[in-house]
Parts: structure tokens; sequence; C-alpha cells
């Protein structure tokens, strides 16, 4: 796992391509690669790469970045890991091609030279890259199936930069930091942004896609990858065989996902996901496999250490815990909305914050995690209570008349306003107007909240986060016209909320203590599979989450582990935003400088605070969201 950045001037009158601009770009993001960087330029200064270094595969110098061909055709900086590097470097060994190191990058390099993007479809793994092709003096930068790594860029007046982190591309005189107002009802939405940054001009590389630019700044983005294309078809298969075929591909990926030369383990919470990862491993290891756990002090009902426990128990491992409480947690929030770039709703960032640094400070530098089963197998129940609710009540209501439909919106939204009880009233506001009912993981604060929350003038912002759902429908329509509901809804998934939430807090708070998280659930070929897997057979009935997952682990778990009531890993925000941290909180926010833009509703903020301190709701998630908002404000555009 490294830190990536770099520059391509294809039309500029003012080069500012040095090595002081490309150190200070990798200088900031240090934390991905403590163990060696490296800067290089272009003999014509139209491009620069830098490149900061956590040695993991071939620990030797011979496989520093930037690096070129032997001609110095091709020059690459890479973050990431390609699991079958090796398989694809005796092909190219034996098309003539020889080698000076044993890292992956090597191959990714003379891979590209041999097949051109044709490399990306041979690749297992999780990467975000750059390579820049000095003959035709043109830069392509590409990121993995999933998103697992980030990769982010801007243009500009003839100048394109990217990096791994955004804190790189602001490093760069001509890049100022500005608010994107157009994705801020994306973050309120959703608790993280679309296909753009909380940044003005500053885009993501969507996950499955490649973008190439050449000398006249022509830009080609293309999607490489579609996960509709599994090379088995489970409609044709029995339940049993269903079973044992995710079974295989998943210890298939774990296998894969042991490839290191330093020190690996497993972050270990006690469901079927972490401890799947911990069985699975021990099959594997002639060690105890390193696991590692984090708690609170005093508020038990948040912990499952209980859990993990009994598994680490069960496999014998080396177990490592801390336990943290709000005193702990505080001092950090800031630490935490710089490493983040953008801001993260998602409140598991601060207890993973110090399971992180624990697994660093132990010595082990590679992690397995658990992220993308969910999203997969139906393992959340509002993705269960979505989908059950669009195949009954959902169907009815928008079979209704529109003036019927209407009549009843309007009549009820005072009612549902007066209860605060935005979400069901956006539920009904989206089958009224003739929307999609499932966008994405949990809204914070939806399009109805969003009346409430923004003044007026900035009304018009309310309908970007259904634009934003409506065109990852479109996307899934063209990548599969007969997909179910269910696949659009995996897909909406897999397509947002777990890279651009889940996938981001795992890579820059790992990275904020530079440690490299591996997701073997995301295995491509283990996601193809299971999203070809039919409706019924993925969810039978009504009321099982993670059906076929949990039945084909029975005879690995304890019955007990399978079984159990999920409940998620989380952190005491409710607790802590209404009594240590509410005067704090209440500062931040409503004495910050994003409010004096006029953009917020101080009057309906106030109410949120109000509500969430009596008890009658729990507001903790959406005072959280704008606390990391605010928090974000002031430590990049104030």
């Amino acid at each position: 796992m490294c830190g990536i950045a770099g520059i391509f001037e294809y039309s500029v009158s003012d080069n500012q391509i040095n090595d002081k601009i490309l150190k200070s770009m990798s200088d900031v993001i240090q934390h991905r690669g403590p163990d060696s960087d490296g800067q290089w330029i272009s003999e014509d200064y139209k491009c620069g790469l830098a490149f900061r270094r956590l040695a993991i595969i071939d620990l030797s110098e011979a496989a520093n970045q930037p690096m070129l061909t032997a001609d110095g055709k091709f020059s690459i900086v890479f973050n990431g890991e390609v699991y079958n590097h090796l398989t694809i470097r005796e092909e190219l060994e034996k098309s003539g091609y020889k080698y000076k190191s044993r890292s992956d990058t090597e191959t990714i390099l003379y891979g590209y030279r041999e097949y051109g993007t044709e490399i990306l479809s041979k690749l297992l793994g999780m990467w975000g890259m750059a390579i820049w092709d000095n003959d035709k003096k043109e830069l392509f930068i590409a990121r993995d199936r999933i998103g697992i790594k980030p990769l982010y860029y801007t243009i500009s007046n003839g100048r394109f930069i990217f990096g791994s982190e955004i804190k790189a591309i602001l490093q760069h005189p001509s890049v100022k930091a500005e608010l994107n107002l157009d994705e801020l009802p994306n973050y309120l939405n959703y608790g993280m942004t679309g296909r753009e940054s909380l940044f003005k001009n500053i885009k993501k590389l969507p996950p499955a896609h490649f973008l190439r630019i050449n000398s006249k700044g022509e830009i080609h983005i293309e999607r490489y990858w579609n996960p509709f294309n599994s090379e088995l078809d489970p409609t044709r298969m029995s339940f049993d065989d269903i079973q044992s075929e995710v079974l295989r591909l998943l210890k298939q990926s774990i296998k894969d996902r042991m490839m290191s030369d330093v020190p690996f383990g497993v972050f270990l919470s006690g469901g079927v996901d972490s401890s799947l990862n911990v069985a699975l491993m021990a099959e594997l290891m002639n060690r105890p496999v390193d696991t590692f756990t984090v708690g609170f002090k005093e508020l038990e009902k948040y912990n499952e250490l209980d859990y993990a426990r009994k598994i680490a128990g069960l496999y014998k491992t080396n177990h490592h815990e801390i336990l943290i409480d709000s005193n702990d947690v505080f001092p950090v929030l800031e630490d935490l909305v710089w490493h983040e770039d953008e801001p993260n709703a998602d409140p598991v960032c601060m207890p993973l914050y110090f399971l992180s640094k624990l697994t660093r400070d132990s010595g082990t530098i590679v992690i397995q995690v658990g992220e993308g089963s969910d999203e997969q197998y139906i393992g959340y129940k509002w993705m269960l209570r979505d989908y059950n609710f669009h195949n009954s009540f959902w169907k009815y209501f928008t079979h209704l008349p529109e003036f019927l439909r209407k009549t009843i919106y309007y009549s009820s939204k005072p009612v549902f306003q007066g209860l605060n009880q935005y979400l069901a009233l956006d539920y009904l506001r989206r089958g009224t107007f003739n929307e999609e009912l499932y966008w994405s993981g949990v809204p914070i604060f939806t399009p109805s909240h969003q009346n409430k929350l923004l003044n007026e003038e900035y009304y018009y912002l309310m309908s970007n986060a259904w634009k934003y759902a409506s065109n990852n429908y479109l996307e899934v329509e063209k990548l599969n016209g007969d997909s179910t509901y269910l696949q659009k809804m995996t897909f909406l998934e897999l397509q947002h909320r777990l890279p651009e939430l889940l996938l981001m807090r795992v890579d820059k708070i790992g990275m904020a203590h530079s440690i490299e998280a591996r997701v073997p659930f995301l295995d491509h070929r283990l996601v193809e599979f299971v999203l070809s897997i039919p409706d019924k057979i993925k969810v039978p009935d009504k009321r099982n989450t993670k059906y076929i997952l949990k039945k084909a682990v029975e005879s690995i778990l304890p019955h007990d582990i399978i079984y159990r009531q999920k409940q998620g890993f989380w952190a005491p925000v409710n607790e802590w935003l209404r009594n240590e941290w509410k005067s704090y909180a209440y500062s931040e926010i409503t004495n910050s400088e994003l409010m004096k833009t006029g953009i917020f509703d101080n009057a309906f903020i106030d109410k949120i605070f109000k509500l969430h301190e009596s008890g009658r709701k729990n507001l903790g998630l959406e005072l959280y969201s704008l606390l990391m908002l605010n928090l974000w404000y002031k430590k990049f555009i104030a």
C-alpha cells in the first residue's frame, strides 16, 4: 500500500513541474508510505510523478517507485496490491521481459506495455495507478473494480493533477480549496459525496474506470468491468452447489490475500464476516492468527468483545484489544477530518482510528477486513426492509393515479413534519414524484430534511441526491437490462456507499497509521458470482438476512456466532453528543464559518440539538455528520 500523486501539463504557459512541488505532494501523504519516497520528471517537463512507499512485497530498493521501463518509454506509480502478479509475470518473462525486482508494480508496468488497457482485466487485487507513455505523451490512470483504493484528479488551464488523497492535490500552488456546493446535498443525504468531491473541481475516478488524457487535453474515461458477467450460472446450480461455490471462492480469495512479506492479521468483531476471516486464515497458517478488537469502556451495549474473545479462544489467536471512551476520542476528531480528506459521516471512523493504531503498534502492517459482505448477501436490515417494502406497499402506492398520490402527499406532509418523521415523508415523496424507493445506504438528511435544513436560497440543491441515484440506476440498466430490483439495490451499494463511505474509511483511517487493509469478500470473482444468484435463493423470506452465507458456513463457525442478532460495528454518538460533547458540538456547528455563509437554517439546527438533548429522538448521526462537515470546512476551507 502506498500513496501516489502527479502532474501532467499538456498545455500551460507557466510550467510548474519541479522536484519541490512533487516532494510536497508526496510528503503530505507520508503516512501512506513511511518507508521511502520518490519523484520523477520527464525530460520535457510535461509529466511529473510522486510516490510514498509502504513496503509489503519485495522490501528491497529494487521495488521503489516511480518505476521505469529500461528504455524510459513507460513510467509508473502504483498504490495497492496485485495478488496474481506472479502468474502474469510468468507470461511476460516468456515473452522476453527481464525483471529487476519481485514486485507487482513491475508486472503492471510491463503488462501495460504488452497488453495496453487489457492488463486491467488480468489483474486480481486493488489499485490506484498512473502510467506515463513518453512516446504518445499520454497519461493513463485507473482505479480497481470495486474502488477499494481512492484516486482523485483535477483539470484546470491545461494542467491535470492527480493523487491518492486530495491533500496531495491541494499542495499544488494552482489549486485552491473551495466548497463544491453541488455535492453538499449528497453528503447530507448519503454521508459522503458522489461522483465528485466536496472540493470544487476535484473529482473522483469511479470504481472500475480508467482515464486517458493526451497532449491535446483530450480525455477518455471508460468502464472496464461489468459485475454482471459471472463465468458461472447459479440458476443452473442446486442450493448446496451455490453454497459450496460461495465458500470455495471465499477461501481462494483469503488465500490470495495472504501474500505478504510483512506481518498480517484480522480485524475481529465477533460477527460472521470477521469470524469467517479468522477461521479460514487459521486453516492456512502454521502460526496463530493475529486478531484485533476495539470496545468501549463504559457503554457495554456497543461492545462485541465477548463474541470476539470466543472466536479468539476457539482458534487460539494472538488476540489484542483496546478500550476507548469519549475522552480518548475527543482529541483526535480534527485529526480524523484531516485524514479523511472529505468529511465522512460514519462514526465508525472513530473506533477504527484506535483499532488501526493498536494494529500498527503491535507490528502488524497488513490486515484482513470484512467489508463488502453485507451489501452482497443482504446483511443489513434496512436493505431487507426496503426490498420487502418495494415488493408490497410501494407497488400499490406508485400505481395510484398521480393526482391521488399528490393529494395524499401534500395532506400528509404537515403531519410527518410535526412528528419529525422526515425519512417516512421522503419515501412518500419519492413515490409521489416517480423517484425510485432505494437510493443506497441509510439516509441522514433526505431531501425532505433538506427542505428544512437549507435556507430557501439553496432549495435548488435538494434534487441533487436523487439525480445522483438516478444516474446509478441508468448505469445498472446499461450493464444489465434484465437486472432485478434486488440486483439494482446491490449494484447501488457496490457503486456508491461501499467504495465512497465504507472503503474510504478503511483506506484513509488505516493509512493514517500506515497499515494496509485487504478485503477478501470483494474479490471480483466472488462479487460476480454472488450478484448473479437468483433473488428467491438469496432472500427466501422476509426475515432472514445473509441467508446463503450463513448456511454455507454452518460447518465452520459456532451456531451462536452465525445466528446471533446483528449488532454492527458502531460508536456511541447518541450518548456522547447528548452529554460529554454537547456543548463542544453546538459551538463548533453554530459558530462556524460554514454557518456564516447562510446555507443552513440555524433555527432547524437548534431544533435538532434540542430534540436530541431531550431524548425524544436519537439524532446523534445527524449531529455527527454536521459536526464533521463543519470541522472539515474549518480545516480545509475557512
